[in-house]
């Protein structure tokens, strides 16, 4: 099956991986493939009297697994908490609109991608409860970028906030030290800090005196999806239109990330590939862009060797990469009290537990001064304060404007145009035309 670029496959594999770990914050057990409910959804009774709630989710969001339905069930004990789970949100999004059209099938709590929260809410906004009226929810608890990514025009919230994906790079010291750059993670962000291009200036410098067989960055891609992702326009304009040919901040990435690849500072990896796992394995690369969620998975594919080599600094902008919503459809049998499982488990409280557990960083900007979040360090990072580093990098980042086809423009500008500059030496310009062209047989421009 294909992969899909952006946070629909990463954010399964990567949560996956952190449950996996045992060390530090990464503590669990994943399930991805969690069926113990009946599938049909809809809510009911759960037994002994019980109202049952059903969570509707794709990937591995790690409520179950980091003790979140256990801790509601004691508080309230005429409630049990069910869920299913698909495992790719390629494959549980069409079902889920397939399901909002006809009214039936649905969970009572239902999963959003933040890659799909556009086209819910300007598509889907009257199938869904408007949870801003649930007691408990509070709109100055999230990000003030984060809160309007789930709200209509008209202010009716169909989806809260759970997690975000804030980017840092991560970086191999012993890599660096061999190039001749610094080690010490505050001057390594001083290098870049500000501009993409100094992130591109240091690569130049690290290639001079690179170490055999290694490359400064990962992959163009990769690039490329962190220097868009810290603006506020990118595909669409506030308007409603598509943008993408002649957005100054695609152009910007575009530019940044090809000059990665035609200088030759890429290691040509396409990521969540068996070869870019390898790439880490392998110590092929000196550094990649890292929401909190990779965190876990670098580490599962660097293995115990590259421990304390690992380091974490301030990215030059900051950008988002991921996260996810949680929903109430209008046809649940349940939607009182599925409304307030979700003000419970998207309240500051929970999202520091959960990023405590499973290393979810949450959208709920009140859970950073806790100290589960605001003392947190990463032991395999060099005891990286990843706590103060992704706070500081998620309050920069900018309201985006998002839009239904953003994941389509996002896929094949990359998969197809960066792609092909990176690992068949195309020029940018073939690349592009190569990437338009695709989109806009997708879009029926």
């Amino acid at each position: 099956m294909r992969r899909t670029t952006g946070t629909y496959r990463s954010r399964a594999v990567a949560l996956a991986a952190i449950a996996a770990l045992g060390a530090g914050l990464l503590s669990g057990c994943a399930d991805d493939g969690d069926s113990d409910t009946n599938k049909s959804g809809g809510g009911g009774e759960g037994g002994s009297g019980k109202t049952k709630i059903i969570m509707g989710l794709f990937g591995t969001m790690g409520f179950k697994e980091a003790g979140l339905y256990d801790e509601y069930m004691k508080l309230h004990p005429d409630i049990k908490i069910e869920q299913t789970v698909i495992e790719r949100n390629e494959n549980y999004y069409p079902q889920l609109l397939n399901h909002l059209s006809t009214g039936s099938g649905l969970a009572d709590v239902q999963g959003i991608e933040v890659a799909n929260i556009a086209e819910v809410v300007q598509t889907q906004a009257d199938k869904f409860v408007d949870l801003s009226k649930t007691e408990g929810v509070k709109k100055e608890n999230w990000l003030d970028w984060k809160w309007p990514q789930g709200v209509t025009k008209d202010g009716k919230a169909i989806g809260l906030a759970t997690d975000i994906g804030p980017m840092a790079i991560c970086y191999r010291k012993d890599l660096f030290q061999k190039a001749g750059l610094p080690t010490d993670r505050e001057k390594v962000a001083q290098l870049w800090a500000g501009d993409w291009n100094k992130y591109l200036a240091a690569g130049e410098k690290y290639m001079k005196k690179a170490p055999s067989g290694t490359a400064f960055v990962d992959s163009a891609g990769g690039v490329f999806n962190a220097v868009v992702a810290g603006n506020a326009e990118r595909y669409y304009n506030k308007s409603g239109k598509i943008i993408y040919k002649d957005s100054p901040a695609v152009k910007n990435a575009w530019e940044v990330a090809t000059k990665a690849a035609t200088g030759k500072m890429t290691a040509k990896l396409q990521q969540f590939q068996k070869t870019w796992d390898q790439g880490y394995a392998n110590g092929q690369f000196a550094t990649v862009s890292c929401p909190p969620w990779m965190l876990g998975y670098i580490q599962e594919k660097a293995g115990d060797k590259a421990k304390d080599q690992w380091d974490v600094a301030a990215a030059p902008k900051p950008g988002n990469w991921g996260g996810t919503f949680l929903g109430v459809p209008q046809a649940g049998k349940n939607k009182e009290e599925a409304a307030k499982l979700v003000a419970w488990l998207t309240a500051p409280e929970q999202q520091a537990k959960l990023f405590k557990e499973r290393g979810s960083w949450p959208s709920a900007q009140a859970s950073y001064s806790l100290p589960d979040v605001k003392d947190a360090k990463h032991p395999y990072f060099a005891n990286a304060p990843i706590g103060s580093i992704f706070a500081e990098a998620a309050k920069g980042i900018p309201v985006q404007v998002l839009g239904p086809k953003d994941q389509i423009i996002n896929q094949n500008l990359v998969d197809i145009g960066i792609l092909q500059v990176d690992q068949q030496g195309k020029s940018p310009e073939a690349g592009w035309k190569a990437a338009t062209k695709t989109i806009d047989n997708a879009l029926d421009q």
